[in-house]
């Protein structure tokens, strides 16, 4: 994750210290949103995704402790906690509440800056895998994406050349309608109805191994208007 592209939301109760942080996160390239307390800071939290969370221990109402030990329920969102208090003790009770760190008050700002940045190198980066998973569940079939294979349990299902390349650019957009003529571009060939019904008769055929009623296809379907789509389980 690049640090200037990152969100943090700073949570404290004293209106001048949170006014300072932000303008301070801000001037060094974050994008900064501000709570006053744990309640305010729910509400924001439910509605915007925030890459850090930096949050004041000793506020009225719920503290600092307490709304980290809740969040770490269903987030793993860093947190940095800030405190007036430096025993030992205290820092443990953040720490197994689950912050990521804990920062004492006073404390010079620009080592504010460098704990920041050094929890959001730690982050890892989203997988790809996350946004594309590399097998499709097409009910009793499934289908490999990065080996362009087509599976029923423990035996392969045998794919023309034609039909394996439909199936790659079917798992590319998997629930979005394709159009026949995009449907004959993707596959290098010339333009036309011929061609496009050409595409036709290689779905009814690819229908055959994908679906168990191919004259109701449940996951190569036809979209009126749109064209095919693929819809995996």
């Amino acid at each position: 994750m690049s640090d200037v592209d990152a969100h943090l939301l700073i949570v404290d109760d004293d209106e001048r210290i949170r006014s300072l942080l932000q303008k301070f996160l801000i001037r060094n390239g974050f994008l900064v949103s501000a709570a006053r307390d744990a309640a305010h800071a729910r509400r924001l939290l439910s509605g915007l995704d925030f890459d850090m969370i930096v949050m004041d221990v000793m506020m009225p109402g719920e503290d600092g402790v307490s709304l980290t030990r809740d969040l770490r329920q269903t987030m793993s969102t860093p947190i940095l906690l800030l405190t007036a208090k430096g025993e030992t003790t205290d820092r443990i009770a953040g720490l197994e509440a689950g912050a990521d760190d804990y920062l004492s008050k006073p404390f010079e700002p620009k080592e504010l800056l460098l704990r920041i940045n050094a929890i959001l190198r730690r982050m890892p980066e989203p997988e790809a895998k996350d946004a594309a998973p590399k097998v499709l569940s097409l009910g009793p079939i499934r289908y490999d994406i990065d080996r362009g294979e087509l599976w029923r349990g423990d035996e392969i299902v045998r794919l023309t050349a034609t039909e394996s390349q439909l199936m790659k650019i079917f798992s590319a957009l998997p629930g979005e309608a394709i159009s026949r003529a995009k449907l004959v571009e993707d596959l290098g060939r010339d333009r036309g109805q011929a061609q496009e019904r050409a595409v036709d008769v290689q779905i009814t055929r690819l229908r055959r191994k994908l679906e168990s009623d191919p004259k109701q296809p449940r996951y190569l379907q036809t979209v009126r208007g749109a064209g095919y789509m693929l819809a995996p389980d």
